[in-house]
């Protein structure tokens, strides 16, 4: 079997549907299909650089990866996503389906242009579509009365959680299965032994809640003599945020982009990931990533993250409170029976919710059904 993947973003730059896909093309080879990608991707060069300020890998994407135009960043549901709008990706989309035969069409966020809505529209194969986004979606305000129509060509609906499966219901509704986002295990996790530092993953966009966590930070690191690092986001924008937060940058690294080894490492080694994103989350994909390592969680009170934590595995606090996160974050690194314990039980429900080899049979066995 031959599988389309069909992302509406760009490959270059790291985002969670993105790393939900690279997931599971690997997972849907161990059982023998044969996957190819349809992505943008935006190559090293000066027009990059003028149309994206944040750093991304710009080398030549793997073989199996089909790019088809460029990107540029779109606002969007409090986030900055990569989008490709090209006027030459409606061709290369057709040009990529005529050329692979492929078996099935999995499309991520399905309604959203260019790549996305070009396939849906020279699609002859059966479709599955995932859901990931919750919050108003906006853009369907546009996007329902021009190409919404596409949504017949679907086949078979997915969301991963139940609010993503809410906010998509809402402006198409219809079945819509649950199946959470996989997650990245590495063989072996052991909450104890950490370094004394906690993580922050995620872009600097406004609903990651970065700067709440470089106010809450002094105090932190007044209480505990932790060290901060900062993964995902742009290295010159945190200096940026810090500068204009009035933070001293002493206990802060800022790492820019990490490949998924690398991200491991530092889940691996921290004491804690700390979440503070403000809304419009539909899963808690950098929650159940630090599960996998171990690794307990503090994160916001918030639809999406409340999907996947429990009281076993970490703390819930407030969005947007810094005293708050403080108290939290603190009280958790003070408590290593406590926190150990969270990390075990954390490790725990990975193996159980969101091991990629069972998700991966499940979504084998709607492609089997479908074709």
């Amino acid at each position: 079997m031959k599988v389309g993947i069909v992302v509406p973003y760009s490959w270059s730059y790291w985002g969670g549907v993105g790393e939900h896909v690279e997931l599971k093309v690997e997972a849907l080879r161990k059982l023998g299909i044969e996957t190819r990608t349809i992505i943008g991707h935006d190559p090293p060069g000066s027009f990059t650089r003028v149309l994206h300020p944040r750093h991304g890998r710009h080398g030549r994407p793997p073989p199996d990866v089909i790019p088809v135009g460029r990107s540029v960043i779109v606002p969007a549901n409090g986030a900055l996503p990569n989008i490709v709008l090209s006027p030459s990706t409606p061709l290369k989309v057709k040009r990529a389906l005529r050329q692979e035969r492929f078996d099935v069409l999995h499309l991520h966020e399905p309604m959203t242009p260019a790549i996305c809505t070009s396939a849906l529209a020279y699609a002859d194969v059966p479709v599955v579509a995932t859901f990931h986004a919750h919050g108003n979606l906006a853009w369907n305000t546009i996007g329902k009365p021009v190409w919404g129509f596409l949504m017949d060509r679907i086949d078979h609906r997915i969301a991963v959680t139940e609010a993503a499966r809410e906010s998509a219901a809402r402006w198409f509704p219809g079945d819509y299965e649950l199946i959470p986002n996989g997650v990245l295990m590495p063989p072996e996790a052991d909450p104890a032994g950490r370094e004394n530092r906690i993580v922050f993953v995620g872009r600097h966009d406004p609903r990651k809640g970065m700067p709440v966590l470089l106010r809450a930070w002094p105090e932190i690191h007044r209480r505990t003599g932790a060290r901060l690092r900062i993964v995902g986001a742009d290295p010159l924008m945190v200096r940026l945020a810090l500068s204009r937060l009035g933070v001293d940058a002493e206990s802060i690294d800022p790492l820019g982009f990490l490949d998924q080894d690398a991200l491991t490492d530092e889940l691996l080694a921290a004491k804690a990931l700390v979440a503070p994103s403000l809304g419009g989350e539909s899963f808690g994909m950098v929650l159940t990533r630090a599960f996998a390592c171990a690794t307990p969680v503090v994160a916001s009170d918030i639809a999406g993250y409340r999907d996947v934590m429990t009281d076993e595995t970490g703390v819930l606090v407030p969005p947007g409170e810094p005293v708050a996160l403080a108290e939290a974050v603190t009280s958790l690194l003070a408590d290593e029976p406590r926190r150990e314990r969270y990390g075990a039980a954390a490790r725990k429900l990975a193996l159980e919710r969101y091991a990629w080899d069972d998700i991966a049979r499940r979504l084998a066995a709607t492609y089997e059904r479908l074709t």
